[in-house]
């Protein structure tokens, strides 16, 4: 196949999109010539990458079911019908104009249309997933009986009855390793003496990890230590007003080869694109798993680390300001047990994965 029509669908948050992109572009470094489609939701972080990208790509007006119960999500919870009728058009008239020779899912709201629709439309078109967390996602359990291939990041085996998993380790962005510390420090306003803590709550940050963070800086010691804080878009008029030289709060981070470059410790969730990147870095870490993630596998990609030394594990139950002070105070200053902890945490990186997966898929002679 010298020239393969690709659709790359997944999204909604960072976790389901990066290793979209990440895989797209190793197809790209491969096969020059490929032509590659991304498809993503308007309402997902996306709708703000791809055209800062410069991705071909489309937008569909589909949104996940809200959980919580108000006013609000009750109405959005209403139109998600219509939503996905929408969606269905809009993806099978992209279909009959582009007619993909390959169609791979990473997941998310965003990815369970245009599978469906390359099922239905063609099912000589093969379908590949990749899926990133320790328990599998809602579209990777629909799709995995017809999917050709799956690429995951742990053994999901028990979980889906399909003969052609492959555990090749998750898609990292291709320049993640490669930020420069001292320009990371000129950008974010830093001083390059103090040891710096990176603290995030995902792409679209966390309530509850900002919340908490909130509270320990007003007991923080800046003499030696300076903090970045990426509090998401929707958070972040809370705590803007709280940035100072020793604190920098931002609502997003796109350049997070740089933010990872100048931490000595990272605190954050433990969605499984976040690991993938810290151990491909080497960061030592403290984890708060996110606690109602689905099978609660933000909790078991977070005890993968913690058992081999490269994370503290702290669960959303257990807590507080003064547990997270503690933590971050017995690490930042101990040299020796941030050094442990971040050789640990190298020897969990697979910064290859990216390539293995499309390896697997050139073997199963889908791009060749």
């Amino acid at each position: 196949m010298h020239n393969p029509k690709i659709i790359i669908a997944g999204g909604g948050t960072g976790g389901h999109l990066f290793p979209a992109i990440a895989i797209g572009e190793e197809i790209k470094d491969r096969f020059p010539n490929a032509e590659i489609h991304f498809i993503g939701s308007k309402f997902g972080l996306e709708s703000k990458v791809f055209p800062i990208k410069d991705l071909l790509h489309t937008l569909l007006p589909i949104r996940g079911l809200q959980r919580s119960f108000n006013i609000s999500n009750f109405l959005k919870n209403i139109t998600l019908p219509f939503r996905i009728v929408k969606s269905l058009f809009k993806v099978n008239s992209l279909y009959k104009e582009f007619r993909p020779s390959l169609v791979i899912g990473t997941g998310g709201y965003a990815s369970a249309v245009p599978l469906m629709v390359a099922q239905l439309k063609n099912p000589k078109v093969p379908i590949i997933l990749q899926e990133q967390n320790s328990f599998p996602g809602l579209t990777t359990r629909w799709f995995a009986k017809n999917a050709k291939l799956i690429c995951s990041s742990f053994d999901i085996s028990k979980e889906i009855n399909n003969e052609r998993i492959v555990t090749t380790g998750n898609p990292i962005r291709n320049n993640i390793l490669n930020g420069d510390k001292k320009s990371a420090i000129d950008e974010f306003e830093l001083s390059i003496t103090k040891r710096t803590i990176f603290i995030f709550g995902g792409s679209q940050g966390s309530r509850f990890l900002n919340h908490s963070l909130s509270e320990v800086i007003k007991k923080i010691n800046f003499k030696n230590i300076q903090i970045l804080w990426q509090t998401g878009d929707k958070e972040y008029q809370k705590y803007e007003d709280l940035s100072n030289k020793n604190l920098r709060v931002v609502p997003f981070i796109n350049d997070m080869a740089s933010a990872y470059s100048l931490s000595d410790l990272v605190v954050c969730r433990s969605g499984a694109l976040t690991l993938s990147e810290i151990t491909a870095c080497g960061k030592p870490s403290i984890l708060i798993p996110f606690a109602a993630a689905a099978g609660n596998h933000q909790l078991k990609n977070a005890e993968t680390l913690s058992k081999k030394g490269a994370s503290i594990l702290i669960e959303e139950k257990d807590l507080n300001a003064k547990v997270l002070l503690l933590n971050i105070n017995n690490l930042i200053n101990n040299e020796s047990k941030l050094e442990s902890m971040s050789k640990a945490s190298k020897t969990l990186g697979n910064p290859e994965a990216t390539k293995m997966i499309v390896e697997q898929v050139i073997k199963e002679k889908h791009l060749v």
